[in-house]
């Protein structure tokens, strides 16, 4: 089958062609549909999770992922042959990823039935950065009316934490770097925009907002910009980063709530983003659809910086 992998830490990804796996106790076979390509790729294959979860290699790189089982292992009781599933693919060994044409994982994986009102495609840009949205959010605990900064707005992250925050009534600034960028954030339901293209974010929140807003999620800044970006906060107010640049101590001194925030894949909160799929209330944003082939061209481009929108994988139809 062909895949996406390395033969050791740090080396380019390559196309390979590799053994299918084989189904075993407790797992299921999936043909990959499709695949999400994520920052957290790239940080695999520099090894940021060599020494807290076993690898091997060749090790197929890809976390987020859609397809359909093909065969069940032995106690399996999830999932049946003919199942869509989407979700977080990621498992020990850390080897046997998503970008494939054919994927063993654990049932109890991060992954769950994929939703019935989109594709493939759509599903595999979903569920690492719908994860963190929504579990910022319920971290965040703000209520109807607060002011929230989306500092990062335009992204995967961004575009669904915009979506999920107005949904729950609240008054969304999502930062922008152009026109296009404002209209497409406001159709999403940001209340408002701000271009840091145009002015310093923190004194553009400042001018509008001085008496305070009561949370910001900043998915961009390193620790002198989150930190000055604590000076917008209302007393009692919330920040969380997944840069992982907080100073905690400071922020509690302050009297502020929040800080480093890690997304916990889990199957319930995919089954809580399927919901809001299935119900219309989450716009999926796919703004480049590739193949396998591409795929080491588009992490180079994701290491650099230069990824525009979601990526996602064509693997079968």
């Amino acid at each position: 089958m062909k895949a996406v992998a390395i033969n050791a830490f740090k080396e380019t990804a390559q196309v390979m062609d590799l053994p299918k796996p084989n189904v075993r106790p407790g797992a299921l076979i999936v043909k990959m549909q499709a695949a999400g390509l994520n920052p957290f790729d790239w940080k695999m294959i520099d090894g940021i999770l060599d020494g807290s979860m076993r690898h091997q290699f060749p090790m197929i790189i890809g976390v987020d992922g859609a397809g359909v089982v093909q065969e069940v292992g032995e106690g399996v009781t999830r999932f049946k042959v003919g199942d869509r599933v989407y979700g977080q693919f990621i498992h020990a060994p850390i080897g046997e990823g998503a970008f494939a044409e054919y994927i063993v994982v654990p049932e109890k994986a991060g992954i769950t039935t994929a939703p019935g009102s989109v594709d493939a495609v759509a599903a595999a840009a979903v569920p690492t950065a719908g994860m963190t949205a929504l579990q910022l959010l319920e971290t965040l605990q703000l209520h109807k009316g607060d002011v929230l900064l989306i500092n990062g707005a335009t992204g995967g992250v961004g575009s669904f934490a915009t979506q999920m925050a107005a949904a729950q009534g609240l008054n969304v600034i999502a930062t922008v770097s152009s026109a296009e960028g404002a209209t497409r954030m406001k159709r999403l339901g940001a209340s408002k925009t701000i271009n840091y293209e145009e002015a310093p974010l923190f004194e553009q929140v400042k001018t509008l907002y001085p008496n305070g807003i009561h949370g910001f999620i900043d998915l961009v800044s390193q620790a002198a910009g989150f930190s000055k970006n604590l000076e917008l906060l209302k007393p009692g107010g919330a920040a969380l980063t997944t840069v992982f640049v907080a100073n905690e101590e400071e922020m509690k001194s302050k009297g502020f709530r929040g800080g480093n925030f890690e997304t916990k894949g889990s199957a319930a909160s995919m089954d809580k983003l399927t919901e809001l799929i299935d119900a219309g209330d989450l716009t999926i944003p796919v703004e480049t659809r590739i193949t396998l082939s591409q795929v080491p061209e588009a992490i180079l481009q994701s290491r650099h910086g230069r990824a525009k929108g979601k990526t996602v994988i064509e693997i079968a139809s």
